[in-house]
């Protein structure tokens, strides 16, 4: 029997402090060559270790081997240059220096392939894997050659649609792509941006999953976040389309979010990954605060349908807290599995 409300996480868990700077994003590697490789293997097993430890259900390798969800993949495509950089504003939110697509992006090899068979190799869970999604990748890019953001997408649509069968033969059970610019970008993302999206899973067998958060709690998102307002309604300009599609679960944010949480029956049908986990802050919740969370996202999913995940990643938090995060995570999940079970 499948079990009830299975936990997972949304992505990205801590490094351990012997193989990146802790609590910070896009932290450079402290080992190097023959020595990373092997560092970054075994901060996957403890990463896996610490998921185990809390009850987590299905499992991932918490990114330990990428330094950042989107640029990690992009660096290993060829067409894209690291060096020649411009500045330029990420999800109209805050600026930073991108790397440039200066010819046809096209993938030789790939990315993440080895990491997840290193990863199912020591377990028996369902493993889930996080791609960046295609609008998000050209996001996070300038775009000197195509000089058309749906082609661009359209051509990483088709890169990821490779790693992801690729993945998927290697035993991943659930490939979930990040979309935080589908929150952004809402004309572009029922134009072309969902089409680009059933590019990059077409014709996976596995379960597939699109991540559309609030970001990690980095200052230009948090500051972001205050001028919402009280309703955070981003979602439900997207939704109607989305529930359409054949991507099979949705994960978004719901802990300490300014999100109607009606806005779920918009997607009545899918899968839903209810982020009951707040990542923006150290105070770590009570298994009661998860469970009345799940319990009012269950007015709008049938519960064979609800996954308790996180909001977003934890990179930027403290291991003590993530490890505290996750247990919380199964303990109210388990709560309301139970009472589930006892109607």
């Amino acid at each position: 029997m499948k079990k009830l409300l299975p936990t997972s996480t949304a992505g990205s868990l801590p490094k351990p402090s012997w193989l990146a700077q802790p609590e910070k994003l896009w932290s450079p590697w402290k080992l190097q060559d023959e020595e990373l490789i092997e560092g970054k293997q075994d901060a996957l097993k403890v990463s896996l270790a610490e998921q185990q430890q809390a009850g987590i259900d299905i499992v991932s390798d918490g990114e330990q081997t990428r330094q950042h969800f989107v640029t990690t993949f992009i660096e290993h495509l060829d067409g894209v240059d690291f060096e020649n950089r411009q500045v330029m504003k990420i999800r109209n939110r805050y600026e930073a220096s991108v790397p440039s697509v200066v010819g046809e992006v096209s993938r030789q090899k790939p990315v993440f392939v080895d990491d997840a068979k290193f990863l199912r190799r020591h377990t028996d869970q369902p493993i889930k894997w996080a791609l960046p999604g295609p609008m998000t990748m050209i996001d996070t890019l300038y775009d000197g050659h195509y000089k058309s953001r749906e082609k661009l997408a359209w051509e990483f649509a088709k890169i990821l649609n490779q790693e992801a069968k690729e993945l998927e033969a290697a035993g991943v059970d659930i490939i979930q792509f990040d979309e935080p610019a589908f929150n952004v970008f809402f004309d572009e993302v029922n134009d072309w941006g969902i089409a680009a999206l059933e590019k990059a899973i077409e014709g996976l067998k596995c379960e597939t999953a699109v991540h559309i958060c609030y970001g990690y709690g980095i200052k230009a998102n948090t500051d972001w976040k205050k001028t919402l307002g009280t309703e955070w309604r981003q979602y439900e300009e997207i939704f109607p389309k989305l529930q359409k599609s054949s991507i099979d679960i949705v994960s978004l944010e719901c802990q300490n979010s300014h999100v109607p949480m009606e806005l779920i029956e918009l997607i009545r049908g899918k899968k839903v990954m209810v982020g009951a986990i707040d990542v923006a802050t150290n105070t770590i919740e009570t298994p009661e605060q998860v469970a009345e969370t799940l319990r009012k996202a269950l007015q709008f999913v049938d519960a064979d349908k609800l996954y308790p995940c996180t909001n977003c990643g934890m990179a930027p938090l403290s291991r003590h807290v993530a490890r505290g995060k996750l247990s919380a995570l199964s303990a109210g999940a388990e709560i309301v599995r139970r009472e589930l079970l006892a109607k």
